[in-house]
């Protein structure tokens, strides 16, 4: 291909993605991800992020990343297995497994790495995964990586799953159950206890994604897993340190050979730079906040009930559960960028979801909210859906 037939082709495409409603752009934010950030000098009232505890702009998570950074440097200088690791990843990852409650962990540069590395290294193309059809895109790719065969099954529909596992209870390779335990695009949860026994049942594999619910769900913060007391029966447990933890990087909590496994084989880890001192410290400290600070979730879960209680009130079509991710569905690609653009008009910043990542004629405004949102910004928000209820309905 010629590079003016490229660029026509280039041009031809994004013609077509803005056709759609489906364009994007990147908006310019000059300040902390707090709950207020600056876009093009202006205070606009942040409600898309997943720093769900405020900790990514608390002053002891960076204090103790200022003070390993002086230590340590910026960077690592390499891969872990030649010249990136430190004794902070291992600390880290001893208080990941002692969180998680498993024999040991394993420290990625993102939750992506740490998802498309041990599903593709773990499963192969004689193996059989069933995933939920809701399921992240890290553990899509994952999977798809792995060549494995993928059998979709109805999200979170636990008959659909068992009906699937049945009708391939001969299959002779590796067979592995593959869920999120919180959903980010709809804020349900995965009935992970029943997902164990059915694993158990069916000889399955069972790796669950805590990344939007650790830091959140359970007695301590743990997570789903936690919440529903199966932390020492999943097979695999993948996170993220980069939503409620505040920090940057992924996880893998399992058993000791399993982690031993991955550093051997999951190409994501053997190959790819390793976190900085800086991030790891952020991620020890979130941790023992997290643990030790449960009004952080407790404020979390007033200013969930707070705005839940305007839109059981309002005309809005919105998806109710116990977790921060709101999302209020709009259908339609381009009602959903108005909604939008209405919003940002108003100094709030929550850009709309659209295809691929929901379901088509399921665009949607995805409220998120965190510990640190006051009464101020969730009643700024709900005066603004009051006008756009006004205009709309």
């Amino acid at each position: 291909m010629r590079v003016n037939s490229f660029n026509n082709w280039i041009k031809y495409n994004i013609s077509e993605i803005k056709d759609l409603n489906l364009h994007r752009r990147l908006i310019e934010i000059s300040s902390s991800m707090g709950p207020e950030i600056t876009i093009k000098d202006k205070t606009y009232y942040q409600f898309a992020s997943n720093n769900y505890l405020g900790l990514t702009v608390d002053s002891r998570t960076i204090k103790s990343s200022i003070s390993s950074t002086i230590k340590y440097g910026t960077g690592t200088g390499g891969s872990r297995l030649v010249t990136g690791t430190s004794d902070l990843h291992s600390k880290l990852e001893k208080e990941i497994a002692k969180f998680k409650k498993t024999e040991d962990s394993l420290v990625f540069s993102s939750g992506y790495l740490a998802a498309i590395g041990t599903i593709s290294s773990v499963m192969d193309k004689d193996d059989m995964i069933f995933s939920d059809e809701l399921n992240h895109a890290s553990l899509i790719d994952g999977a798809r990586l792995s060549k494995s065969k993928i059998v979709i099954y109805k999200h979170t529909d636990m008959n659909d799953l068992e009906s699937k596992l049945k009708k391939n209870k001969s299959f002779k390779g590796k067979k592995m159950i593959l869920t999120d335990s919180v959903f980010s695009m709809d804020g349900d949860i995965a009935p992970l206890d029943i997902i164990v026994k059915l694993s158990k049942k069916y000889n399955c594999i069972s790796m669950i994604d805590e990344a939007h619910a650790t830091g959140i769900l359970g007695p301590n913060g743990s997570g789903a897993s936690e919440m529903f007391k199966v932390q020492n029966k999943i097979d695999i447990c993948l996170g993220t340190l980069s939503k409620a933890i505040g920090s940057i990087g992924g996880y893998i909590a399992g058993s000791k050979d399993l982690i031993d496994y991955l550093k051997n084989k999951a190409r994501s880890f053997i190959f790819d730079t390793s976190l900085p001192a800086g991030s790891l410290s952020a991620s020890l400290k979130a941790i023992d906040l997290i643990r030790n600070t449960p009004k952080l979730r407790d404020k979390l879960n007033k200013n969930i009930k707070y705005f839940q209680s305007y839109l059981d009130s309002s005309s809005f079509n919105y998806l109710k559960f116990n977790t921060p991710i709101i999302p209020i569905i709009i259908g339609d690609e381009k009602k959903a960028l108005t909604f939008s653009k209405f919003l940002l008009k108003n100094q709030i910043y929550v850009p709309a979801v659209r295809p691929p990542s929901v379901p088509k004629g399921e665009s949607r405004i995805r409220v998120t909210l965190m510990s640190s949102h006051k009464k101020k910004h969730i009643h700024k928000l709900i005066e603004t859906m009051r006008k756009l209820e006004r205009i709309t309905f």
